[in-house]
């Protein structure tokens, strides 16, 4: 039972588990869009699927990625004592865990609707396509973007089961903030890129031209929040919501 326990233990810190929590309001936003568009009653059933296509396609994402840049974080000594480089998980079990998350999403895409089966697949190119994307070009921020962006109108269209114009403009919204947020997060690594022929925008730019393309970036999310509330009608507490997320956006630059 306890090496069951460190082995679960050891997959979930090998996909960042704990940090599902952050991508999760991606979903439930278009979740929420969707039950207020429709006068629909909450379903739970729908809710469940809805979150455990989530964790189960970034969790098949994470180890992709883990697996695609394990050569990589060998050599970097930020990310060296990460499971696959330091031995903890070995690649091809990390390999197994990638293919039944995958399997598992597809899966549960077909309890929702026939348009989410059809569309999951795509989903998965998507999110497994960023983790290559480093190799050949310095926008691989907003291909991670893009794949995070796919929460809300996916959500929205396992309820409803056709595309709307609100939830699109979320997905826009969490495309250019978690791009904007990347390209930050990228200048922790932008000499061992250029050292190893990988493309980033803080490699590609240096550091200070990036910062302010991630200042544009978040810029465009800014507008696309103001866009989102007066497009969708939105209240008090969504402006409140809006006004903390933008100063928290001053506030990372």
């Amino acid at each position: 039972m306890i090496v069951l326990f460190r082995s679960v233990r050891n997959f979930f810190s090998l996909v960042r588990f704990s940090h599902t929590v952050f991508a999760m309001p991606f979903a439930l936003i278009g979740f929420s869009i969707a039950v207020s568009d429709t006068d629909s009653d909450l379903s739970i059933r729908m809710l469940v699927l809805v979150i455990l296509c989530m964790i189960f396609a970034r969790n098949a994402a994470m180890g992709f990625n883990r697996i695609a840049d394990k050569d990589y974080d060998a050599l970097n000594p930020r990310t060296r004592k990460r499971e696959i480089p330091s031995g903890i998980i070995s690649a091809r079990a990390a390999a197994v865990f990638v293919i039944i998350n995958a399997a598992l999403f597809i899966v549960t895409t077909g309890f929702i609707n026939r348009l989410t089966l059809f569309l999951s697949p795509v989903a998965l190119l998507v999110i497994f396509g960023y983790s290559l994307t480093k190799r050949f070009t310095s926008l691989c921020h907003f291909v991670l973007g893009l794949g995070l962006s796919l929460a809300p109108i996916g959500a929205y269209i396992s309820v409803t089961g056709k595309f709307s114009i609100l939830p699109l403009i979320y997905s826009f919204i969490v495309l250019t903030w978690v791009s904007g947020f990347d390209i930050i997060y990228a200048l922790q690594d932008d000499e061992f890129d250029k050292s190893n022929q990988l493309h980033s925008l803080p490699s590609a730019t240096g550091r200070k031209r990036a910062l302010t393309i991630s200042i544009l970036v978040h810029l465009i999310t800014f507008i696309l929040v103001l866009l989102a509330g007066f497009y969708g009608k939105s209240g008090l507490f969504f402006w409140l919501g809006a006004t903390l997320f933008t100063l928290l956006l001053v506030y990372q630059h």
